[in-house]
């Protein structure tokens, strides 16, 4: 028998077993501080299972048959997905004006663009990154493919859905509301012409195994994700978006982001609206 709430307090040991865990399975890193965050956010857990202390519900994920779903589901309360639509808008203006154009100038006959956006929330970057690219009369009859990943189902769920409240657009040009999105009672939905380049799948950045079959990428965006990481995740991540981008494509982080005392396979190059990062051309090969 469960007992009372009240007795539902998570002690420090255990706190650091879930902190131990959080960062083995997501590369996500807790602080001493989260700790009530921790309990607050996985109380509701405990108790839906009927289970005594979080003591047990640490048992549970690591033995339990149904451990991986619960796991999925812990991920998912403890990663933060917060986000909204054309955020940091001085770097979408160098990707628009200046990236975008730079690509397509070398790709000649190619005429395809596959981007990533990694860590992609409830989708409002992956929706405006399609939204950018149907702005250019020059992609038009191009195949154009964006891959937008996450750790959280939930949130994943949410993207294909493509039902977003007004506050998703506290930096949105009102053009791009009225010309890609339709009004459904108090909220807005996007759409087909903007789903159409987008494909949402479930990836953790950690599983090596995964990634490795995804196929080289003109651009990457992985913006305000690596924060969460410590410095071992994000060497690990970055040296894998490195081996996933064309010779001179380009790495996109956001603006409390860098790769000081990170990586340095990458060259910073200053636009004229924002700073990025590009993956220096091997002398040996060129990009597709």
């Amino acid at each position: 028998m469960m007992l009372e709430n009240k007795s539902l307090e998570l002690p420090d040991d255990v706190f650091h077993l879930f902190r131990d865990l959080m960062y083995e399975q997501s590369g996500v890193v807790l602080d001493e501080r989260a700790k009530y965050f921790v309990e607050n956010r996985l109380m509701h857990s405990v108790q839906q299972l009927h289970l005594d202390s979080f003591r047990d519900y640490y048992f549970y994920l690591k033995y339990d048959r149904k451990k991986n779903e619960e796991l999925a589901n812990v991920i998912d309360l403890l990663t933060i997905h917060e986000t909204y639509f054309f955020r940091e808008d001085q770097q979408l203006k160098s990707f628009s004006e200046e990236i975008l154009p730079e690509l397509i100038a070398k790709k000649g006959k190619s005429r395809s663009l596959r981007i990533w956006s990694a860590g992609c929330s409830t989708g409002e970057e992956p929706y405006t990154v399609s939204m950018l690219l149907l702005e250019k009369e020059e992609l038009k009859d191009w195949t154009i493919e964006i891959f937008a990943t996450d750790i959280s189902q939930r949130v994943l769920q949410s993207a294909r859905r493509g039902l977003y409240q007004p506050t998703a657009f506290r930096s949105t040009d009102p053009k791009y509301v009225s010309k890609y999105f339709t009004k459904e009672e108090s909220a807005f939905r996007i759409t087909d012409a903007v789903k159409r380049n987008v494909i949402f799948l479930h990836l953790n950045l950690m599983d090596t195994n995964k990634i490795a079959f995804i196929n080289p990428m003109d651009i990457i965006f992985c913006r305000n994700v690596i924060i969460y990481f410590d410095l071992v995740s994000k060497r690990k991540v970055i040296n894998l978006f490195h081996a996933k981008l064309k010779d001179n494509g380009y790495l996109l982080l956001g603006h409390s982001e860098s790769l000081i005392n990170i990586s340095t396979a990458f060259a910073l190059r200053h636009l004229k609206h924002d700073m990025v990062y590009q993956k220096l051309e091997r002398t040996s090969g060129t990009s597709g």
